[in-house]
């Protein structure tokens, strides 16, 4: 009987079956890597955050100065999954360095899951900004394994719902007053959409036809409530006697006020958003996500409803452009003054070392907290 399986199955058909199993292999390796991963860094990020907790009473700004920087270590861990599997980030537009020392506001198209750890990639190579931003998602991802990371890390969790939206902006404005501001946070993350396209496309269709809005394939409309609140705090309106109006009495003009408005435009290879799970397990060939960067001054966003939300609704028809152009021919459209497109790279070697010292902590954590337990027993 024949054993030879390059004689039992034609050459096309070995090929496949070779291919599929290296395929196999390398999602279980990548699903077990992340797994254990995740067990040596979230929880040694949160025993290094209970070592630290007095200093938040005796030294809040090197409480939070250190936990930023492990916060950025952290998403240093997410942006290697995706970095690992090949899944590179070109960018291209307008400088955003200009910005990102400044109190900036990003807003972002949202296609899928992949979306914040491909941001997280983006922004681990740039010095100083992971450890200052400060992140707007959905309620449910509090309920994550990285849903504590965020609570410590006081990102915002936002009520999704129509009957929720209005305290949900009310929660907001609270939490940029007492954490936002308070922290000295630089980069909030806004996904105005509300939600993923492909859940929310023919609901904003629908609205648009009902509104004599423009139909939008490649976004959805976006939302005015969080953006709005936003602006309102930290872009408060001039007084015809010089000054500002704002409910928050504590408000610095000249410390806390919103500097840019950077607005990045997703585009995912052959328009296949990415998803967590393929990041995680990286089945899908390596690829190329692109980021196409136009930065405003906040002073150029009208403090009037009506044209604060035409000038909204005008950055997704301009996303809209962009993205049908960049689908059909490859490339996003150039502008005067944006930078040539470069692919991100990432430091391999601070990879590993992060990782071994996430592992070395790991186990000192776990040395120290087994010999207390002896002592108590």
């Amino acid at each position: 009987m024949k054993t030879d399986l390059s004689i039992e199955m034609p050459d096309g058909r070995l090929k496949q079956f070779g291919y599929r199993a290296t395929v196999t292999c390398k999602v279980i390796i990548r699903i077990l890597f992340v797994l254990i991963n995740n067990i040596y860094c979230i929880p040694t990020y949160c025993v290094w955050m209970i070592i630290f907790f007095p200093l938040r009473k005796i030294h809040p700004k090197l409480y939070w100065k250190l936990e930023g920087l492990f916060f950025h270590w952290l998403l240093a861990m997410v942006s290697m999954w995706s970095w690992s599997a090949g899944y590179d980030i070109v960018e291209m537009g307008d400088d955003i360095r200009l910005c990102l020392n400044d109190r900036t506001l990003v807003l972002v198209n949202h296609q899928s899951t992949a979306d914040v750890p491909m941001l997280m990639t983006n922004f681990n190579s740039k010095a100083g900004v992971l450890p200052n931003i400060m992140w707007i998602m959905d309620r449910i991802f509090k309920f994550t394994n990285f849903g504590i990371v965020s609570i410590i890390h006081q990102d915002f969790f936002i009520l999704s719902g129509r009957d929720q939206r209005e305290q949900a902006v009310k929660e907001l404005r609270t939490h940029i007053r007492g954490s936002y501001l308070p922290r000295q946070r630089k980069l909030i993350i806004l996904f105005p959409e509300g939600g993923f396209l492909r859940k929310r496309r023919e609901a904003s269709q629908r609205y648009a036809q009902k509104n004599n809005l423009p139909l939008l394939e490649h976004v959805t409309l976006p939302r005015l409530g969080a953006f709005s609140a936003i602006i309102d705090e930290l872009s408060p309106k001039q007084t015809k006697y010089g000054g500002v109006t704002n409910n928050n009495t504590e408000f610095n003009e000249n410390t806390d006020k919103l500097a840019w408005i950077l607005d990045v435009t997703v585009a995912y290879s052959e328009g296949r958003p990415l998803d967590l799970p393929t990041i995680i397990m990286g089945q899908r060939r390596a690829c190329r996500t692109h980021m196409y960067y136009r930065l405003f001054p906040s002073s150029l966003v009208p403090r009037e409803q009506e044209e604060m939300t035409k000038w909204l609704f005008d950055r997704w028809e301009e996303k809209e452009r962009l993205l049908e152009t960049f689908y059909s021919t490859g490339e996003f459209p150039s502008h005067k003054g944006s930078r040539q497109s470069a692919v991100i790279q990432q430091d391999c070697v601070r990879f590993l070392i992060l990782h071994l010292f996430f592992i070395a902590s790991s186990y000192a954590h776990y040395r120290i907290i087994h010999y207390l337990i002896g002592l108590v027993w």
